[in-house]
């Protein structure tokens, strides 16, 4: 008998690389009749062989016909082709969440069918289960909500966490992406809703990156939220509470951290989607004890790093020639910070200078423009970035990122702030007077 992940892992090693996720010889099964049919990872719908059905006590609850696995999936297909159809006309929205519901039911009933559609067809499916539709699916979860998936942690659970970390069922997590939602994406504090998130995510790892679907783990930490409209929500199914703050929240977190750890030492915890100020808090107060990452911080500086010292080299220059260039960055949030961070330690290192001496040649700008230490009520995580008044001639706090443009002429423009408008027709024209590309999310010359 095949599972999800079994599949996962062989239909990935048609290339030429071997996965750690394949799983040698036949599938056993502790249960039997209506209990399979209703597990998602067992479920194989009409594709149970007349043998199995007697061995499994499934003979008569399914109808008498055995549908194939190919056949299946085309049917699915099919299903999912006529819905694009029958949706064309209809506004974006309605279409995205009829997208995600089909799928969200496959997943519902059968993973290895689910996983094996992603796989096949991620760049049609990734925008639904990620990406911008995850942003909606949050926004709606508490409605759309029918089948739990992955774990919730909440402050009335103090005290009591390391008995429910052992709740899952898997003996084994390899990565647990977890969310306190209070920043998902850039519609806010969506409270538990967010557990979107998660799940969006971890499917993705799935489908791209060969992760075995049965040693993951979506988890969801409610410690309240601030968003009146969801507290006043009959729907709403998270604590009816405003967030903690300060200690009470960080000794949640501990406790969470603590029980994970218990149970699986080598678990990847991946913080996703966490307000700036408990992002960077968590991070510096996890990385060195457990096996931790910031995505919003660490993930996109990643990411932006990669594509500046990439640029670089599209042009035909040698890499020491990145220390040379002025980057502004418009943006002070958690994925901001965490690029400047990165950048900065790149320069410093390729220079050979402190850290110091590379930060002259970054600009930060937010929405109230300009970042320097003459500004009122410095957030702590930006002031290692602010300018010293003065230190460029003409330049305020404050300054609009048109004046920045044209004052510093940077070589380099980092679109990272959800705020818009901020990329004006000045903005652009002014940039490609000098030669500049403009193209979100990255501006690279």
């Amino acid at each position: 008998m095949w599972n999800a992940a079994r599949f996962a892992a062989s239909s990935l090693t048609r290339s030429t690389r071997r996965f750690s996720t394949a799983i040698p010889g036949p599938c056993i099964v502790h249960k039997r009749g209506a209990d399979i049919l209703h597990d998602p990872w067992f479920n194989k719908d009409t594709g149970f062989p007349l043998t199995e059905r007697d061995r499994l006590g499934l003979r008569g609850l399914l109808p008498p016909r055995v549908i194939s696995f190919e056949q299946q999936y085309a049917r699915f297909m099919e299903s999912y082709r006529s819905l694009e159809k029958n949706t064309k006309g209809q506004p974006e929205g309605v279409v995205a969440l009829a997208k995600w519901r089909i799928l969200n039911r496959l997943h519902d009933r059968n993973e290895t069918l689910y996983y094996r559609v992603l796989i096949d067809n991620i760049q049609d499916f990734a925008p639904v289960i990620y990406t911008p539709t995850v942003g909606l699916v949050c926004q709606n979860y508490s409605g759309l909500f029918r089948r739990p998936r992955g774990m919730y942690f909440s402050a009335k659970d103090k005290g009591e966490m390391m008995s429910m970390i052992y709740n899952w069922p898997a003996h084994q997590v390899d990565m647990i992406v977890l969310t306190d939602g209070s920043r998902i994406l850039g519609l806010g504090d969506l409270g538990v809703q967010g557990i979107g998130i998660p799940i969006g995510k971890l499917d993705m790892y799935v489908a791209a990156a060969g992760i075995n679907p049965q040693r993951i783990l979506p988890v969801m930490l409610d410690v309240g939220t601030n968003n009146q409209k969801l507290l006043e929500d009959r729907l709403y199914l998270g604590l009816r509470q405003r967030r903690l703050e300060g200690e009470e929240y960080i000794s949640i977190v501990d406790e969470f951290m603590e029980a994970v750890h218990t149970r699986w030492p080598k678990a990847i915890v991946q913080f996703e989607d966490f307000q700036m100020k408990w992002a960077f808090e968590t991070l510096q107060r996890y990385r060195k004890r457990f096996c931790t990452f910031n995505d919003d911080i660490q993930g996109t500086a990643g990411v932006a790093l990669a594509g500046l010292l990439g640029a670089v080299r599209a042009q035909g220059r040698p890499l020491a020639d990145f220390v040379k260039q002025k980057i502004v960055v418009v943006g002070a949030g958690s994925a901001g910070l965490g690029v400047l961070n990165m950048a900065v330690q790149a320069v410093a290192r390729m220079a050979g200078n402190g850290e110091a001496a590379a930060k002259y040649h970054f600009f930060l700008i937010d929405k109230d423009g300009l970042v320097t230490k003459e500004r009122k009520n410095l957030d702590p995580m930006a002031a290692p970035f602010a300018k010293e008044p003065g230190a460029i001639d003409g330049l305020r706090e404050g300054a609009s990122l048109v004046e920045v443009v044209k004052k510093v002429k940077p070589h380099v423009l980092l679109g990272l702030s959800g705020v818009g408008g901020v990329f004006s027709q000045e903005v652009d024209t002014f940039s490609i007077a000098f030669g500049y590309i403009l193209q979100p999310p990255y501006h690279l010359k």
